[in-house]
């Protein structure tokens, strides 16, 4: 029996085969689809995720070829726009990356860490008793220890699993197209005569014009009604922005085209026994720039837990914490969208009102910091594990990259968690921190000129599970657990 399934060869299930494999797993990754797909559904990352990638040391390699990373120079909220340069340190980064590439990468990461990604079997069937799961696929039966449904929003092991998926459908429908166009500057959409970059509103409906990467417009449009059968067709783009903006628009060769319509679900619960859930499969956001963000780091959270469960390190309790800690996150990101979305749809001069206020408010800082966080994600602070509590401020968040001196020289906490295991991060002058006998976590002493606290003990996903040496020991031990592996010290 394989320990782990994983449905679903999109961005989420690469990345939890990926972290699992890196924690000593070796994965099965099932795709229905026999080959990946070429359709640029996403065009970067926006969030956490970006630093989460750059613990990895997977960040340089994602943005080769000029991809951007890096400070978010400003986001549409709604269609208000947030500006953020001129702002030191503001925390939504960005990475352009298109999906099918990000595919790609995450997979030859998986199969070199020891993952399997196998193509061409459909999940027709779902069972699980006390010791595991049996999928019954079109190419014949697997079966395995935990089953993580990755499968998309349409998700096959969230209806088998018998997970409810409530939410709303808009009733309007978003054509989206990539054209070839004369290149420009990094984010400079081309000028076209009576439009401006970004969304414009006409009785009708709106339409996008913006750009992302030399050489490719990005258009859409938005209109009311329903989707016919069958792909979007060049002639069915042109009919539609005839409709909303009543012309023709010159929009070069299309590279790709597709429709959709945006809903707003949140997965009733994130397990199902020894089924889980992470990405579209358990949440819908009617408004773009979270899912990836909200996805990705779903299965960097999943992933630790999976593999310390499956190898002995920590009981299955720790399991729970799964939905406990990203449920709400996702459903924070669910109320942020549909905000966004709300003002996107608001019509009219009460709508055009609201928004011109609300640019007005997010021009000052404070809100705009306070949105940039939201975003990113970094407003998240999980629960203390259970039978302790949150001692510090910074238990709980994501693990801030602070310039260290250590014995192998200078560097940064976010290169100190690339073999993504736990790491206690000493910082004070003192006797060796005490830890549970027979754990797994890494140790560094380093030096930090201001220091935020003695100690940090740091999870896999760059979470900070306890801050401060006072209870260091009961946190390690209720995070960690005793283990097979001794407690080993970094090279750094």
């Amino acid at each position: 029996m394989d320990d782990v399934m994983i449905v679903g060869a999109g961005p989420v299930g690469l990345m939890l085969a990926g972290e699992l494999a890196l924690a000593g797993l070796r994965p099965i990754v099932l795709d229905k689809r026999p080959e990946p797909s070429e359709l640029p559904k996403a065009n970067g990352l926006a969030g956490q995720i970006v630093e989460l990638l750059g613990h990895r040391g997977l960040l340089g390699l994602l943005a080769e070829g000029g991809g951007f990373a890096g400070p978010a120079p400003g986001f549409p909220f709604g269609q208000v726009p947030l500006r953020f340069a001129g702002h030191d340190d503001m925390p939504l980064r960005l990475l352009l990356i298109q999906q099918p590439r990000l595919e790609r990468l995450l997979t030859e990461r998986a199969v070199r860490l020891g993952a399997e990604i196998r193509r061409g079997h459909e999940v027709l069937g779902l069972a699980q008793d006390e010791e595991g799961v049996t999928l019954d696929l079109s190419t014949g039966r697997a079966r395995a220890r935990y089953v993580v449904g990755c499968d998309g929003g349409h998700s096959t092991v969230r209806a088998l699993a018998g997970i409810g998926f409530p939410g709303t459908t808009d009733d309007e429908v978003l054509r989206l197209g990539h054209f070839a166009c004369e290149e420009q500057g990094p984010f400079q959409a081309p000028r076209v005569e009576g439009l401006e970059p970004g969304w414009n509103r006409t009785p009708a409906g709106r339409l996008l014009l913006t750009s992302l990467r030399p050489g490719v417009l990005i258009a859409g449009v938005r209109e009311r009604g329903t989707l016919p059968g069958g792909p979007v067709t060049q002639d069915d783009f042109r009919a539609a922005v005839r409709r909303v903006i009543g012309r023709d628009l010159p929009l070069g060769e299309p590279i790709w085209l597709s429709g959709t319509v945006a809903q707003a679900r949140l997965a009733e619960r994130y397990r199902a026994g020894r089924v889980f859930l992470a990405g579209d499969a358990a949440h819908l956001f009617p408004a773009g720039g979270s899912a990836l963000n909200v996805g990705l780091t779903e299965a960097a959270n999943l992933a630790w837990k999976l593999a310390a469960v499956l190898l002995g390190r920590v009981p299955a309790g720790l399991l729970d914490t799964y939905e406990e800690e990203r449920r709400p996150v996702a459903a924070r990101a669910l109320a942020q969208t549909r905000a966004q979305a709300a003002l996107e749809r608001a019509p009219g001069e009460d709508g055009d009102a609201l928004r011109a206020l609300l640019a007005e408010l997010f021009a000052d800082e404070q809100p705009l910091r306070r949105l940039a966080a939201l975003l990113h994600g970094s407003d998240t602070r999980y629960p203390p594990a259970p039978g302790l509590e949150h001692p510090h401020p910074l238990a709980g968040r994501f693990l801030p990259d602070l310039p260290l001196s250590t014995a192998a020289g200078e560097q940064r906490t976010a290169g100190l968690l690339r073999a993504g295991r736990p790491l206690l991060l000493d910082l004070r002058d003192g006797p060796d921190p005490v830890l549970p006998e027979g754990g797994w976590i890494d140790v560094v002493r380093a030096r930090c000129a201001e220091p935020p606290a003695d100690v940090l003990l740091v999870r896999p996903d760059g979470y900070v599970a306890w801050a401060g040496a006072g209870g260091l020991a009961e946190a390690a031990r209720a995070w960690f657990g005793p283990g097979p592996a001794a407690v080993r010290a970094s090279p750094a």
